[in-house]
């Protein structure tokens, strides 16, 4: 079995899905402004050769809030993850990134990774975000990491030294940052993100 799911706006994400021998998993789902939102999944690979990618993106405006949960559990060897979720914030929303990974005792061969980057594209927009590892194995590859920043002043620099207006050289940055997300979308649909992008506020 093959699964993939786009997640879009209101769309209802699974709350649990158990992979078995073989099957694939493949999430990607999208948080535009203007609502808040809350995600939650747990995801369970339970035999050999199970896998499951979680990518996402989101931006936050306003005071809107976006909340993400996610806990991937590795009960059996032999089994694949990867999580990569991307969000900006800006005026005063908040967002925050819970996410696990949890490798079994008898979980060898496990490769499993997870990276949630972020940008604070205003003063008052608030981000946090904890990923965190739970291994009982030895014989694993599994990796985390989160980043926090805001938008590089240098490269706006050089791209209004070129005549290209602040806004635009925002605009730009955040398509960039985004794209490893937005590039696995539909085409119509990843034009509706960054076109969303002009909402963002300083």
């Amino acid at each position: 079995m093959a699964l993939k799911i786009y997640i879009v706006g209101k769309d209802t994400i699974p709350s649990k899905v158990s992979l078995g021998a073989g099957e694939e998993m493949d999430i990607v789902f999208v948080a535009l402004p203007g609502e808040d939102r809350s995600v939650a999944m747990d995801v369970e690979l339970d035999a050999p050769g199970a896998s499951a990618q979680i990518r996402g993106l989101y931006i936050a405006t306003g005071s809107q809030k976006v909340d993400l949960t996610f806990n991937v559990r590795h009960n059996s060897g032999g089994c694949h993850s990867r999580q990569l979720v991307k969000g900006i914030a800006s005026g005063s929303a908040r967002a925050s990134f819970y996410g696990k990974i949890y490798v079994a005792q008898d979980a060898q061969k496990t490769k499993a990774y997870q990276e949630n980057h972020n940008i604070l594209a205003s003063e008052k927009a608030r981000i946090d975000t904890k990923p965190q590892l739970e291994i009982y194995a030895d014989d694993v590859e599994c990796s985390h990491g989160a980043t926090i920043g805001r938008l590089n002043q240098d490269e706006q620099f050089y791209m209004r030294s070129r005549g290209i207006p602040e806004a635009e050289a925002r605009r730009l940055q955040m398509i960039s940052f985004l794209a490893p997300v937005a590039g696995l979308l539909p085409q119509d649909l990843a034009e509706k993100v960054y076109e969303s992008l002009s909402q963002c506020e300083d």
